[in-house]
């Protein structure tokens, strides 16, 4: 296999793994400090798969730490078609999520006015901007684990 900047075990892919958790951590948490958004159930999927994606980048950014530390590769194909099915969950369900609280939110407050620009209303752009930065890391990640396990 050959050496891909942002697979697992490398500097390039903890950066990734980090950076996706903390976009979905702070997209949670822009999402729950706002009044009212368990009304409407794209933001309520939006938690539950940022929660996901939280869990799973985390979990991997100990799996890249610890391949770091003892300067091991991650190159087993049974390992990394793992990673690859993973982020494609993972992936899928944050643009989805991602997807409808956007439509949601653009819906509600930009179509129907029921948001005269409030701090509400910016917590949960903020919040859906977020997801998308976090699919946009998880895609990289994706994409770059699949192109690892083809070169193989």
């Amino acid at each position: 296999m050959i050496d891909i900047p942002g697979t697992p075990g490398t500097l390039t892919g903890l950066v990734l793994r980090i950076c996706q958790c903390v976009f979905a951590a702070a997209s949670i948490s822009y999402m729950v400090t706002s009044g009212g958004f368990f009304s409407y159930t794209s933001f309520c999927y939006l938690i539950a798969a940022m929660g996901l994606q939280v869990i799973w980048s985390f979990g991997l950014a100990i799996i890249d730490t610890f391949a770091l530390a003892r300067k091991k590769k991650l190159v087993s194909p049974v390992l990394i078609s793992l990673f690859v099915v993973g982020d494609w969950v993972t992936a899928t369900l944050s643009l989805a999520g991602a997807s409808s609280s956007a439509g949601i939110t653009v819906l509600y407050f930009g179509d129907l006015g029921k948001c005269s620009f409030e701090a509400e209303c910016w917590r949960y752009q903020l919040s859906v901007a977020l997801a998308f930065l976090s699919w946009i890391t998880i895609a990289i990640s994706s994409l770059t684990t699949l192109w690892l396990l083809a070169s193989g």
